[in-house]
This record gives structure tokens, C-alpha cells and sequence, in this order.
């Protein structure tokens, strides 16, 4: 079985361990990590990677210390090695500008407010490693029961 990794990224403790509570559901199946910076995310994308395992999902939070939310998810989007990784911005603080780059530079598949609802939040999640397997090329058999079922239908259309 492909090892699937969902990593969340926020300078804020607080926030970070709230975004982990609510993907806990999720853990049966992948592998939650955290970090609280970009560059500590971009050390763990090289380590996972060089394990051979896959970055399904990216949720970063935008108003970070040294490199924003958005350089961030810009910066993973031009790397090959993530082409068909899922990148979500969760932030309260992102000005409407800030939002069309992330839509324009970084490619962002989701954007979430914060406050944010934990079911939403995991539906998200959900759909994009469904995506993810998808457009890897992964054998989705064996996370079938834990995929999004109207994703699955679409794809397999």
C-alpha cells in the first residue's frame, strides 16, 4: 500500500493542533504530519519524497514568519516532484489579493477561513487524496472505503 501523507503547516500551535483534531478521522488511513514554518515543511516534503512515499495534500495557513502561506504553496507548485500534490490555503487573515495569487501562482485546490467547519474540512481533505490517487496513477482499490465515492464515480466515468 502507497503511503499517503496529508501535511499541515501553521506558525500557530493553537491553530495547528485544531487542524489535527479535526483530521483525526482521516489518520486510519493517512499520515498526518505537522509543521510551523515553510521551511520545516520543505525539509519534511524532501524527506518524505526521498522515502518514495507521496504528499497527497499541503494545507497551509498564509500569514507566516519568513514565507507566506502563499510563496509556499507557489514555491511547491513549480516543483515537479509535487505536480499532482493538492494545495489548500486556511487562513483568516488573507487579503482578496493575496487570494487571486493563490488561485493564480500557487494553484491552490481549496480555500478555507478561519473559523472553519471540522466536516467540511475533512470532506475537502477527502476528495482531494481521492483526487490525488487519481491523478497519480495510484491503485485507489485499496483505500476504496475510505475515498470519496462521487469522486471515485467521476473519475471512473
Amino acid at each position: 500500500m502507497d503511503k499517503l501523507n496529508v501535511i499541515c503547516v501553521d506558525d500557530q500551535r493553537e491553530v495547528l493542533s485544531a487542524v489535527l483534531h479535526d483530521l483525526e478521522p482521516l489518520a486510519e488511513w493517512l499520515n498526518i504530519e505537522d509543521c510551523e514554518s515553510a521551511d520545516e515543511v520543505l525539509s519534511l516534503m524532501d524527506e518524505i519524497d526521498a522515502e518514495g512515499e507521496h504528499i497527497a495534500v499541503l494545507i497551509s495557513d498564509h500569514v507566516m514568519p519568513g514565507k507566506t502561506g502563499v510563496e509556499l504553496l507557489t514555491e511547491v507548485s513549480g516543483d515537479r516532484r509535487y505536480l499532482h500534490t493538492k494545495k489548500v490555503l486556511l487562513t483568516g487573515q488573507a487579503t482578496h489579493t493575496d487570494t487571486i495569487q493563490a488561485i493564480n501562482t500557487a494553484g491552490i485546490n481549496q480555500y478555507f477561513e478561519k473559523p472553519w467547519q471540522a466536516n467540511s474540512l475533512v470532506e475537502s481533505i477527502t476528495r482531494l487524496v481521492t483526487e490525488y490517487i487519481f491523478d497519480a496513477g495510484l491503485d485507489y482499490s485499496q483505500y476504496h472505503q475510505h475515498l470519496d465515492q462521487q469522486t471515485v464515480l467521476d473519475r471512473l466515468r
